[in-house]
C-alpha cells in the first residue's frame, strides 16, 4: 500500500454524497465539510473529514498542507465528446452565422462528412496526438474523465483506427478516457449500398471485433431524419445488446423519436434531447435512462438548450456534457457550459455540479467516481475561492489552480 496522503485544509469541500439519482435537488442538500482535508492512499479517498482531526487521527500520514483560500470538488466527468477527429469546420460556423441550417451545410459538402473525410486523411499518429492534446486541455478545466466516441471513420477500418487511436491516447494523458464506438453516426455518401447493409455489416464484422480486441463496451448511434430511423436502428442495437455491450443514444437533437428507443433498448444514457417534447420527458423520467444536456450544442448551433428543468422536475437523472466536436460545439468547455445551462434552465448549484460529476459518472456506468468518499478514486480539483457557488457564478471564468488524478497531483497552475 502506498503512503497516506493527507491533503488540505480547503475551506469547503464538496463530497457529492447522499444525492439522490433522480430528480431536482437544492443546494441544501449539499454536503459541505468546512476546513476540510483528504485522506488518500493507492490512488483512492480512505477519508474525508476536518483537517485538523484527520491529522491527529494520521499522525504518520504525508501532509501537503496548502496556504490561502480553497474549494475542493471531485473531478468533473464529461460523458459525451468527440475529440478524436481530423481538421477544422470553422467555415461551416461561419456560413451558420450568416444564416445556412445545418442540414444545407452538410448538403453543400460541409457538416460531418467534412470531418470524416480529414479524418481519414489523418494517420493514427496524428489522431493520437490531438486526441491528447484536447484531453489535457479538458484535464486543466478540471476535467479527469471524459467520454471520446469514434463516428468520423464510417467505415470498419476507420472505426478502428479511431478507436485505437483513443486506446493509445488514454496511456498517454493522466486522465481516463471512455471510448464509445458511434460507426452508426450517419450513413457514409461512399458506401455501396442500403443503410440497412451498413447496418447489417457493422454488427456483423464491426461489433465482434470492438468486444475481441476490447476496444468498447460502449455502442451509440444517431437516431435523426438525417442519419438513421427508428426502424433502421432496431436490428443493431439488437445485435449489440446480444454481444454485451452497452447502449446509448443521439436522441431528439432536431426531431423527436431517439428517446423511445433509447428507453426501449435500456440505453444507459440519451443524450442531446433538445427537441423533447414532454411525452419524451415524462418517458426518460419513468426509465432508467440518465438525460444528458449538451449545452456547447446549443450554444455552437443557436439553438434551443435541453428542457433539464423540466426533466428534473418531471424526476429524471440529468447529465451535463459538452458534446466537444469540431463541428456542432467546438468550445469545449464543460463547466463554462454547465454554468450558463444553469442559467438558462434556471438550475440549482447542486443541480449542475452533480450534472458533471456523480450523475455524470452514472451516465458513463462508473461507480468509483464523481464523488469524494471512502473507497473513490482521489480525482479532485482546488478552486481558488473561499465560496463554492463563485465557480458558477464565474460561469467558467473561475478555472482550477489545481487537479489530481488518483491520488496524484497532475496540474498545478501555480507551475504550469
Amino acid at each position: 500500500m502506498d503512503a497516506l496522503q493527507l491533503i488540505g485544509p480547503f475551506k469547503q469541500l464538496l463530497t457529492m454524497e447522499a444525492l439522490p439519482l433522480k430528480g431536482a435537488l437544492t443546494d441544501s442538500q449539499l454536503w459541505i465539510i468546512e476546513n476540510a482535508g483528504i485522506l488518500v492512499s493507492d490512488g483512492k479517498v480512505m477519508a474525508t473529514g476536518k483537517y485538523v482531526t484527520l491529522k491527529k487521527e494520521h499522525p504518520s500520514a504525508e501532509c501537503q498542507e496548502l496556504t490561502g483560500d480553497h474549494v475542493c470538488l471531485p473531478g468533473f466527468i464529461d460523458a459525451h465528446t468527440h475529440i478524436c477527429f481530423g481538421g477544422s469546420r470553422a467555415n461551416d460556423y461561419a456560413l451558420r452565422n450568416s444564416g445556412k441550417t445545418y442540414l444545407e451545410i452538410a448538403k453543400a459538402g460541409g457538416g460531418i462528412w467534412d470531418t470524416v473525410t480529414q479524418t481519414r486523411k489523418a494517420d493514427k499518429g496524428t489522431l493520437i496526438k490531438k486526441t491528447a492534446k484536447l484531453a489535457n486541455r479538458h484535464l486543466k478545466t478540471g476535467v479527469t474523465t471524459l467520454e471520446v466516441k469514434s463516428g468520423y471513420g464510417l467505415s470498419l477500418d476507420e472505426e478502428l483506427k479511431i478507436l485505437e487511436a483513443i486506446q493509445e491516447a488514454n496511456k498517454e494523458v493522466p486522465s481516463d478516457l471512455i471510448p464509445t464506438c458511434l460507426a452508426a453516426h450517419m450513413f457514409p455518401k461512399d458506401y455501396d449500398g442500403t443503410k440497412t447493409s451498413y447496418l447489417q455489416e457493422l454488427a456483423q464484422k464491426l461489433l465482434p471485433k470492438l468486444k475481441a480486441e476490447n476496444l468498447t463496451n460502449r455502442i451509440d448511434a444517431f437516431i435523426e431524419e438525417s442519419a438513421f430511423s427508428p426502424e433502421e436502428i432496431a436490428p443493431y442495437f439488437k445485435t449489440a445488446k446480444n454481444l454485451g455491450f452497452n447502449i446509448t443514444v443521439h436522441a431528439d437533437q432536431f426531431s423527436t423519436g431517439g428517446s423511445k428507443v433509447a428507453v426501449e433498448y435500456g440505453a444507459i444514457s440519451a443524450d442531446h434531447l433538445e427537441a423533447s417534447t414532454d411525452t419524451e420527458i415524462e418517458l426518460l423520467a419513468k426509465s432508467n435512462t440518465i438525460a444528458t444536456a449538451l449545452p456547447g450544442a446549443s450554444l455552437g448551433l443557436g439553438c434551443n438548450f435541453t428542457p433539464a428543468r423540466k426533466l428534473l422536475d418531471a424526476g429524471a437523472t440529468l447529465a451535463i456534457a459538452s458534446d466537444h466536436n469540431p463541428g456542432s460545439a467546438p468550445m469545449g468547455d464543460l463547466l463554462t457550459q454547465a454554468a450558463i445551462l444553469g442559467a438558462f434552465e434556471k438550475l440549482t448549484n447542486a443541480e449542475v455540479l452533480a450534472g458533471i460529476t456523480v450523475r455524470a459518472a452514472a451516465a458513463l456506468g462508473l461507480t468509483d467516481r464523481g464523488k469524494l468518499a471512502k473507497g473513490y478514486l482521489a480525482d479532485f480539483s482546488l478552486f481558488h475561492t473561499n465560496n463554492y457557488q463563485e465557480i458558477l457564478y464565474n460561469q467558467g471564468n473561475l478555472k482550477p489552480c489545481m487537479v489530481w488524478k488518483n491520488g496524484s497531483l497532475v496540474y498545478n497552475k501555480h507551475k504550469a
